[in-house]
Formats: C-alpha cells, sequence, structure tokens
C-alpha cells in the first residue's frame, strides 16, 4: 500500500475482507524494534508508526470489549468476539472457578467440533485439546460430561453465544492486563474493562473503579497517576509505576481510550487530553472513533443478509491451535509451531497472531478456579476480591509477541536463559518439586502488602521528594523566564523608536505615561549613574 497511507485505510480493508461492519470494537496491535506493544493509530501513517522494515507484522484484536457481547447484531462479529475470548481463556486472561471452566470449554467443543459421536470421539477425547494454561485429568473429564450430556444439538452459533454469556459474568471479562509495581514495590496488573479501572495483585482484585469515578489520567516517566473521585467528595490518587517510559505512555494512551469509548454518550464530546504539568507541554493524544453508545445504535440500523462465516481457518491462534485439527499443545515441539497466515493485499503478506499483550509468566489453573460473580462489579469498589487461589499471572512468553518463525529458536534459548521451561511438561515438573516455595511466595506476598517494606518505601518517598524540588526549579525557572520577557517588552516600549499602532495605543495611555515619568525614567537615571560610578572606579583602579 502507498507510504503515506493512514491506518484507518489498513483498518477498513482488513474489515472489508472479514465482511465486518461492527468494526469499532476491534484495533490492530503491533510490536515496535524495543519490543513495546501499540495500537495502530487511525489517523497516523502507518508506515511512520511501525519504526521497522517491511514487510510489517501485526495482530486483529477485540481492542474494546463489548458490555454485552450477546447483544452484538451480526454473528460474524459475536464469533470473533468469541475467538478472542477464547484466547484469553487460553492465556491466562479469564480466570474462572473449576465448574465455569469446563462449562466454557464444552461450548467450544460444541462449537467446533459439534454433538459429541462414540465413534469418533474415543474416551479421554477432551484431553486432546488445550482450553487452559494447564489443567487436569479431573476437569478434563467433567468438560466431557459437560459435552456429552448437556450440548447435544447445539449449533456452533448457539454455542458461542452461550460462550459469550457465561464469559460476560466472570470478574476479570474484558481485561488486558499492564505489569507494574505499586508504590510498595508490589506486582500489579492494571486493566481497563467496559465496566472500569482494575488492579488485580496475587489473587485479589485490590482496586474496581468505575469510569464515572475516574476524573484524571496522567503520567511522567515511568509514573502512572490514576485521580478519583467517590462518594463523598472522597479523592483519590492512585500510584503505579510502569518498566519503562515507553510501556507507561501506552497504559496512559489505553486508558484514555477506553474511558471515552465506554463513558461519553457521543463522540463530539472528546477532547484532547495532555499528560503535562502547568507549565510544560507533555504527551497529547485524542481518541478519535466513535464511542460505545454510537456504535451500538449504529449496529441496531444494520440490514443486510448475514454474512457467511467460514470457522475452520479464520484467524487460529499459533500458541492455540485450531480445536478441529490440532493436537495438544504439549505434544508439539515449540520450533514446529506455525503462524496462520491471512492475505489481505498484495504487498501485505499476513497479519500473525501474538500472544499476550504483556510478556510475563503463565498461571497453573490445576483444579481451582475461583471467581466471585458479576454482582460483586456493583459492590463497594473497596472491597477486595478473590479472583484466583493462585495468582493472576497471564501469558507463559517471555519475549513479546508475534515473532518470526525463525525467532523461535532465540526465543527457546531466551527463555532458558532466564530459567524458564520450555513446555508445558517441564513447568509441570518444575513447579511440582517446589509446593513448599510457591506457598512461602505466597505468603511472603501477603506480608509484603500489609507492611511494606522500608527499602521499597523510602525509595519511593525519596522519588516524590526529587519529584517535588523538580517541580519548584522548573517554576522558579518559568518565573524568571516570564519577567525576562515583561523586561524586553517594556524596554522596547519605552525605548525603542517603533511606531506601530500596536505600540503607539499603548504609550498613548495615561497610566503608562504616568508610569513612564514618575517611575521609569528616575529609576534609568539611578541604573545610569550606577553604571556610570562603577565604570569610573574601574578606570581609576
Amino acid at each position: 500500500f502507498q507510504r503515506d497511507a493512514k491506518g484507518q485505510y489498513l483498518f477498513d480493508l482488513l474489515c472489508h475482507h472479514l465482511n465486518l461492519l461492527e468494526k469499532d470494537y476491534f484495533g490492530i496491535r503491533f510490536v515496535d524494534p524495543d519490543k513495546q506493544r501499540h495500537w495502530l493509530e487511525f489517523t497516523k501513517s502507518v508506515v511512520k508508526q511501525m519504526r521497522a522494515q517491511p514487510p510489517f507484522t501485526m495482530c486483529f484484536r477485540v481492542k474494546f470489549y463489548p458490555t454485552d457481547p450477546a447483544a452484538l447484531k451480526e454473528e460474524i462479529t459475536r464469533y470473533l468476539v468469541f475467538l478472542q475470548i477464547k484466547r484469553d481463556l487460553y492465556h491466562g486472561r479469564l480466570l474462572c472457578k473449576t465448574s465455569d471452566a469446563a462449562l466454557l470449554a464444552a461450548y467450544i467443543l460444541q462449537a467446533e467440533i459439534g454433538d459429541y459421536d462414540p465413534g469418533k470421539h474415543p474416551e479421554g477425547y477432551s484431553s486432546k485439546f488445550q482450553f487452559f494454561p494447564k489443567h487436569s485429568e479431573k476437569l478434563e473429564r467433567k468438560i466431557a460430561e459437560i459435552h456429552k450430556s448437556e450440548l447435544s444439538g447445539q449449533t456452533p452459533a448457539t454455542s458461542e453465544l452461550n460462550f459469550l454469556r457465561k464469559a460476560q459474568t466472570l470478574e476479570t471479562y474484558g481485561v488486558d492486563p499492564h505489569p507494574c509495581k505499586d508504590v510498595s514495590g508490589n506486582a500489579a496488573f492494571l486493566a481497563f474493562t467496559p465496566f472500569g479501572f482494575v488492579v488485580l495483585q496475587g489473587n485479589k482484585r485490590v482496586h474496581f473503579i468505575k469510569w464515572n469515578e475516574v476524573t484524571k489520567m496522567k503520567f511522567e516517566g515511568k509514573t502512572f497517576y490514576l485521580y478519583v473521585s467517590q462518594k463523598e467528595e472522597k479523592k483519590i490518587v492512585l500510584t503505579y509505576f510502569a518498566p519503562t517510559p515507553e510501556a507507561c505512555k501506552h497504559l496512559w494512551k489505553c486508558g484514555i481510550e477506553n474511558q471515552a469509548f465506554y463513558k461519553l454518550e457521543k463522540s463530539s464530546q472528546v477532547r484532547t487530553v495532555s499528560s503535562s504539568n502547568l507549565f510544560f507541554k507533555g504527551s497529547r493524544f485524542r481518541y478519535s472513533g466513535r464511542v460505545a453508545k454510537e456504535v451500538m445504535e449504529s449496529s441496531a440500523k444494520i440490514k443486510r443478509e448475514p454474512p457467511e462465516i467460514h470457522r475452520a481457518g479464520l484467524v487460529p491462534s499459533r500458541s492455540c491451535p485450531s480445536i478441529t485439527h490440532g493436537p495438544r499443545l504439549s505434544s508439539v515441539p515449540r520450533t514446529r509451531r506455525r503462524a496462520v497466515h491471512i492475505s489481505i493485499m498484495e504487498g501485505l503478506e499476513s497479519l500473525r497472531d501474538s500472544a499476550h499483550s504483556t510478556p510475563v509468566r503463565s498461571a497453573s489453573h490445576g483444579d481451582a478456579f475461583v471467581a466471585p460473580g458479576r454482582s460483586g462489579r456493583v459492590e463497594s469498589s473497596e472491597r477486595v476480591a478473590v479472583i484466583a487461589d493462585e495468582n493472576y499471572s497471564p501469558a507463559d512468553s517471555v519475549l513479546p509477541t508475534p515473532v518470526a518463525e525463525h525467532s523461535l529458536e532465540l526465543m527457546l534459548l531466551s527463555r532458558q536463559a532466564n530459567g524458564a521451561p520450555c513446555s508445558i511438561e517441564e513447568e509441570k515438573e518444575s513447579e511440582a518439586g517446589t509446593p513448599a516455595a510457591a506457598e512461602a511466595e505466597e505468603a511472603g506476598g501477603e506480608l509484603r502488602a500489609l507492611c511494606p517494606g522500608a527499602g521499597g518505601l523510602g525509595a519511593a518517598q525519596a522519588e516524590q521528594v526529587n519529584k517535588f524540588v523538580l517541580s519548584v526549579l522548573r517554576l522558579l525557572l518559568v518565573t524568571v523566564g516570564l519577567l525576562f520577557v515583561l523586561l524586553l517588552l517594556l524596554i522596547v516600549l519605552t525605548e525603542s523608536d517603533l511606531d506601530t499602532a500596536f505600540f503607539r495605543d499603548i504609550r498613548q495611555t495615561p497610566e503608562f505615561e504616568q508610569f513612564h515619568y514618575q517611575y521609569f525614567c528616575p529609576l534609568r537615571r539611578w541604573f545610569a549613574c550606577k553604571v556610570r560610578a562603577v565604570v569610573s572606579l574601574l578606570i581609576d583602579t
């Protein structure tokens, strides 16, 4: 495509290829050479955003999760959202209790392989498929039992719809986590959901802030600030530290876009947001799309024949193989996994699938999946909600993805160098040998949360002091600069011969004449006298 083509052109081309009209929920994600993820901005040139050499690798993703995915107008939209949530489930981003996990996996089986057939599905057939980062034989038996007895006769569309309805009730629905640390140095995941801002630490949701309570978001370097105004004029500022300034800016931009999409009534209310202080220009960003209410109103007006859906080969995940054709992940060497290419135009080679939005380690789900129901969202946002028995730790790659096939060997070497096992079996062996260490780590995490370490707290206080000193110095510098500009303007008014209309009008005012003769002229004579005295003193010496 043309070098100056905007992101909107590429996105529209892709949506046309997919025959997708309800496209505002989706976006295109890419990774820059510094391994930082970004959402493609539709108002800017694609080439200028990529900072890499073509061919470019991009990923088609759900950017804004529908508040009620079952209410989407078209089946093709629901199917694409189903693929995204299925992928979230596989990568550990969507946590749930055991019964819900089994039901969701059974819906996936029914949607992709149809009704249970003893001739085609032998004993243990559900174990050949990978629905979660890890699961046990007990959970596999439960999945097969539900698939055999409860879902017979459901069409793929019905199974996908039921899957969406169930997934929407979970606490971590729509979570796209960003790894950060709090002021005490404890690891946390920040996320923006259709319902508000969420902070996950360990196995708990420590904060849930509704969108109408978020008043401001800004960042400075690696530091992200969230300003909250709750009932009874209670104001809170949440502070978190991202791994890099680029990651913090990405977090800030995601927050601005999500708040605009879910909170505003219409796109004309969108305003340009700045991360700057009072006197200094910072990053400026403006959400350029439609808001959720406008998207729903537009979807209600769609009147066309439902497009044909090719479920067998549409955007299967490289790291989560197609259930209808792919064997269980643990039996496939990572070096043999291939990315699935979707050709959308001549000159654009492919859109490759990626793993998670943050390069962090995976969680072992085992038998226990715990998450409170939707009712937790409408209760007090100060309540700490347990989202799982184990720590929330999505994804399993050390290197961010997407990666080219020739880079898989490098990924394996990197994982080994970081002490990470290269397969699910190796992770099971490494984790099975250290249960006490895991319990100690969990207990230590809870203790750190209750009693922050003196070192981490001291560092945070020192950083706050440094920021205050820098702010004071900036204020002094701005003040001196303003005084200098005013002095130059005063000299031009009183001493120059410029006779423009602007200067003439000012000089003719009574206030200026009084200032000139009563204050400025005596001050000028005094200053000239002092200068002559200093010059004569220097000559004498």
